[in-house]
């Protein structure tokens, strides 16, 4: 969806970006637990169910954190979720509650709402919001994720940040 009169909106700085970043950490943590509990979940129907031994361990946890195949599933299962969960609210309507909260919008610069597969890479690129420090030394604004996504992150009029930003909405 191309949203034209966001395509001028001016570009985020590093500060408007870091107070969204500190907002969506606390969500990005309740999805992180979520995802972990049925995660684990998960795992133990399926041990209980006898497809996995315990072998000689005692507890569950300690099945999942100590052998090097199950342990290395789980994190890139939680890995998956922390991304798709900043891809969709990105490819969706541009925002995650955050950067509602900041007036941000991420977006093409012709005001093109992103891809899924565009807003994945965009999460890879950021480097767990490391790449936002490339915006301490671009003059233009764009961070790390921005320049290998083609994207940028604008802020909004208070007009400009309402809902009608979401597709079906």
């Amino acid at each position: 969806m191309i949203t034209p009169e966001h395509a001028n909106c001016p570009r985020a700085g590093f500060l408007r970006r870091l107070g969204a970043c500190c907002y969506d950490l606390l969500l990005a943590v309740a999805v992180y637990m979520l995802s972990g509990a049925i995660g684990f979940g998960i795992f133990t129907l399926v041990v209980n169910s006898g497809l996995i031994s315990m072998g000689e361990h005692q507890h569950m946890a300690d099945l999942l954190n100590q052998t090097p195949l199950f342990h290395n599933l789980y994190q890139a299962y939680l890995a998956i979720i922390i991304a798709l969960f900043y891809s969709l609210f990105w490819s969706k309507g541009g925002q995650t509650l955050g950067m509602r909260a900041w007036r941000l919008k991420v977006q093409h610069p012709n005001g093109q709402t992103l891809s899924l597969v565009t807003a994945f890479a965009r999460v890879v690129w950021s480097l767990l919001g490391i790449g936002n420090l490339w915006i301490l030394l671009s003059a233009d604004k764009l961070a790390l994720q921005d320049k290998m996504t083609r994207s940028e992150v604008v802020v909004l009029s208070k007009e400009a940040n309402q809902m009608r930003n979401w597709h079906g909405a």
